[in-house]
């Protein structure tokens, strides 16, 4: 293992990623410096940020942008590492505010890595915080050949006929399998797109200014902490709400879907070896679970976490951008870094129930968020 960094820098810091990895982090020995622009949009209107981690010596908050060049060139010239979290996440938000999504998340990563080519640092490593819609739909095995396929994103036409399930070339049946780092990279909307492209632009720079590097591939992150504001992305926030309140459930297409879930705890640690071990370097990594798990159950099991009286109604409504089926090839990080997700999704689940509990009721704003889709013809 090589000498650990002493001084963290998190980008989108203040948000539940960011938080719980600060807590590992200066449990562990390091400094830490949260760096993020309380959006609010994540952390309400008037941001509400309290947290014991703040009186803690070894914290440092700053609020900025990270396309704020004079506000982050002082920060990197005295940390270590970066973890480069910021970025907005919302799939069916990305495919109208376009240029915002590009400005946030692909400029934001190319004004820090700026930075890091032209001004003096002190940075020996980075870490990505990408994410698995990068695949697109993924892997699937070809149930007539058994070979692996990767097929395009699902059409308006064949969404609009509740095809829901990807096909062959030819129209062959296709079955969902664990998709591999190698997969073929087919971004389905702008945030996808723009992931990829913080991907490419880290991969470069940081190769070509011998800094090392790890691009970590997200899938479907929660737990304690996250946002229950935002209504364009968290299904499991946007359901507690609604489940709170007595609101039906609505599920798209026929619920069928599936999402590979990850708790926080298990990100965290797996961000963590990445920035502990040398066999990280110049290496992408999924990041997950590894099991399915279909969004109609996922609503079953908060509701009863929640016990709550919600009906769950499949609507058979759908929104472009969206992938049907994916989940994690864990192979390579178990193998290189040895990592294993520890946290169940029934256990996972329970902790964020009891936590939901604990928060002020939110504004439901899914219906607001779904018009706003279907006016711009984004959602059927």
């Amino acid at each position: 293992m090589s000498e650990p960094p002493a001084v963290i820098l998190i980008t989108g810091g203040l948000g539940f990623i960011g938080l719980e990895l600060a807590k590992t982090l200066v449990t562990g020995g390091y400094r830490v410096v949260l760096f993020d622009n309380l959006s609010p949009q994540i952390h309400g209107a008037i941001p509400q940020v309290q947290n014991p981690l703040f009186d803690r010596p070894n914290i440092h908050v700053v609020r900025g942008s990270i396309n704020d060049h004079d506000t982050l060139e002082p920060l990197l010239q005295k940390v270590s590492a970066v973890v480069h979290l910021a970025a907005e996440t919302g799939t069916g938000q990305s495919m109208y505010q376009i240029a915002h999504y590009n400005q946030i998340n692909t400029q934001g990563t190319a004004v820090l890595l700026d930075i890091l080519a032209n001004k003096p640092h002190s940075v020996k490593k980075v870490v990505l915080a990408s994410s698995r819609s990068i695949y697109g739909e993924g892997a699937y095995k070809n149930l007539q050949t058994g070979s692996l396929e990767f097929p395009p994103a699902r059409s308006q036409e064949a969404l609009f006929a509740h095809q829901w399930e990807p096909v062959g070339t030819t129209g062959q049946p296709l079955q969902a399998v664990a998709t591999p780092e190698d997969t073929p990279p087919r971004p389905a909307s702008i945030y996808a797109a723009t992931k990829y492209a913080q991907e490419d632009l880290v991969r470069i720079a940081c190769g070509s200014l011998g800094i090392g590097y790890t691009v970590l591939r997200f899938q479907n992150v929660y737990g304690n902490g996250q946002s229950l504001n935002n209504p364009y992305t968290g299904i499991l926030s946007i359901f507690s709400t609604r489940i709170r309140k007595g609101l039906m459930l609505p599920i798209f297409e026929d619920g069928k879907e599936t999402r590979d879930f990850v708790h926080v705890r298990d990100v965290v640690s797996a961000i963590r070896l990445s920035l502990e071990s040398d066999r990280a370097n110049g290496q992408t990594f999924n990041v997950g679970s590894g099991i399915p798990t279909s969004v109609f159950d996922v609503a079953r099991l908060l509701v009863r976490a929640l016990k709550g009286t919600s009906e769950i109604r499949t609507t058979g409504q759908y929104r472009l951008g969206d992938i049907r089926h994916c989940y994690a090839d864990l192979t390579r990080i178990r193998e290189r870094l040895g990592f294993q997700p520890e946290v169940s999704l029934e256990q996972g689940i329970d902790e964020f129930a009891g936590w939901v509990l604990t928060q002020t009721l939110p504004e439901d704003r899914l219906e607001q968020a779904n018009r706003e889709l279907i006016e711009r013809k984004l959602m059927g």
